[in-house]
């Protein structure tokens, strides 16, 4: 397939075809390739998506590792996904990835379906950086182990991915929202934690 038609093809289509592939392990070198010129933005939605889905515990820090490397090279214009080579060439079970690009491929054509280019300006040169820089710091929450704390996280990441791709400015502004809400719910945990970690220490010492 001739890396225009990639580029010109929804990517939800491509992520069926990658469910439905008869391999027995893939690569994410050969997964980068598959998805063509949009490569760096689709693999932060395919990895940003997987972690919104209620897959089993510890599944967030293993989808939200390849963020961490691949969020902050959107800070450099890096014009594709630079991963090292012994992770490019890393084989991993296709058995593992059908069901969740096979619940990923809903969502995507929703998103596609409500998306087209406009307000470009709010997706290009620094709007882009800056959607990178939140995209890292999402993703270095992702990695942490926060009860519930993945979601909105997972979900800033996935908007703010989709909005590169079809070069949305608005649907970058609903990234934003998202990251605003992250930020909120993240405080509120941390002064719902600090008030338990208070309570507790005040039980330990009346007794």
């Amino acid at each position: 397939m001739a890396p225009h038609d990639q580029h010109d093809r929804p990517l939800s289509e491509l992520v069926r075809e990658l469910s439905e592939s008869q391999a027995p392990t893939i690569t994410l070198g050969e997964l980068i390739e598959s998805l063509g010129a949009s490569a760096l933005a689709g693999l932060l939605l395919v990895f940003g998506l997987a972690c919104t889905l209620p897959l089993p515990p510890g599944s967030t820090t293993v989808f939200g590792l390849p963020l961490v490397l691949l969020a902050p090279q959107l800070l450099l214009d890096s014009p594709g996904p630079w991963l090292p080579r012994r992770l490019r060439e890393r084989p991993i079970a296709t058995a593992a990835l059908r069901r969740p690009f096979a619940r990923m491929i809903p969502w995507l054509q929703r998103m596609e379906a409500v998306s087209r280019p406009r307000l470009g300006f709010v997706v290009d040169g620094p709007g882009r950086r800056l959607m990178g820089l939140i995209c890292t710091l999402c993703a270095l929450v992702l990695i942490l182990p926060i009860p519930l704390g993945n979601m909105l996280p997972a979900a800033t990441v996935s908007v703010f991915s989709l909005a590169m791709i079809q070069r949305d400015g608005v649907i970058a502004m609903a990234g934003y929202a998202f990251a605003a809400a992250s930020i909120g719910a993240l405080v509120l945990a941390a002064n719902l934690i600090g008030a338990m970690l208070r309570t507790g220490l005040s039980a330990l010492s009346l007794t």
